[in-house]
Formats: C-alpha cells, sequence, structure tokens
C-alpha cells in the first residue's frame, strides 16, 4: 500500500514542477555567503561603528528588503520609522532598542522585533557588547522603506 501512496506523491510533485515550469516560474536564486558588498554605515543615520550588509533587495516577488546590521559595542541607529514596518531577528550578541516615550528594552540572540509602520524607533548593541541583526523591511511602491529622524542622544541611549 505505501508503494501507491509514494508513486502518487512523486507524480504530484513531478505535475507541480512541471506546471511551474510551463508558467515561467523563475528558479531559485542562490546568493553565496560573503559576496554582497558590506558597508560602514552612515554617520548622518547611525552612531558608532556599525556595518550593513545587504541581503537582498526588494522586487516585484517580494516588497520587502533583507539586511544584515551589526552594531559595535554602544552604537546605534538615530531615530527613524518605517513606512510598511520592519522585523529584526536578533542574530548574535546583545542589544538594545527603544519606542519613542517607551522604556529602551534590551534585545538578545534569537530575539524578534516588530517595528510597526510609522513608529518611531532606534535599535542598536549594548554599551559592552556588540550586536548583528537581520533587518526585513517593508517597502513602498515608490521604493522608500525607512524616514530618518534626529540622533538618540547618550541619555536617551542610557535610558535617561
Amino acid at each position: 500500500m505505501k508503494k501507491p501512496l509514494l508513486k502518487s506523491a512523486l507524480c504530484a510533485a513531478t505535475a507541480t514542477a512541471l506546471h511551474a515550469a510551463a508558467a515561467g516560474a523563475a528558479p531559485q536564486e542562490i546568493t553565496r555567503a560573503g559576496t554582497q558588498q558590506a558597508s560602514m554605515g552612515s554617520a548622518e543615520y547611525f552612531t558608532g561603528q556599525v556595518q550593513v550588509e545587504p541581503v537582498w533587495p526588494a522586487n516585484g516577488e517580494i516588497n520587502a528588503s533583507g539586511g544584515r546590521v551589526t552594531f559595535a559595542p554602544g552604537a546605534r541607529s538615530a531615530w527613524h520609522t518605517h513606512p510598511r514596518g520592519q522585523r529584526l531577528l536578533v542574530t548574535a550578541g546583545t542589544g538594545l532598542t527603544q519606542e519613542w516615550g517607551k522604556p529602551v528594552q534590551q534585545i538578545h540572540a534569537g530575539d524578534v522585533v516588530w517595528c510597526p509602520p510609522g513608529v518611531k524607533h532606534w535599535h542598536g548593541a549594548a554599551p559592552h557588547a556588540a550586536m548583528t541583526h537581520l533587518a526585513v523591511t517593508g517597502t513602498t511602491e515608490q521604493g522608500q522603506n525607512v524616514q530618518w529622524l534626529e540622533k538618540v542622544t547618550d541619555a536617551q541611549y542610557e535610558g535617561k
């Protein structure tokens, strides 16, 4: 009885693959680790040493970009908002994030942060630890994904 089920599953998978190919579906793409050009975060938008590595751009198939951002200890973004929101997956270290008018929150590897559309916030590394996160940021039809605002002061960073 197992062989007919396996044969049926294989036939269904083959039919699905043939259908996708016939419909002109694009093949998978693989971007190899280390092939993306990283750059230092602009001093206009970041305090301290920050490395930004694009992972994927927004496109017609997925209207969100991805980037890996590494903050040296004490480094942080300026206050900013996202018109379509942003998710952060902390992949290493210890960081801080704050929503305007709320207390500073500590974040750790494995934590996921949802920054809703239009909510003013910042994120960065803790004072004595680096932090890396993967940012998945929604993009408008006009290509906008962030509105940068004023820099986070040392007092704000320290939660005062």
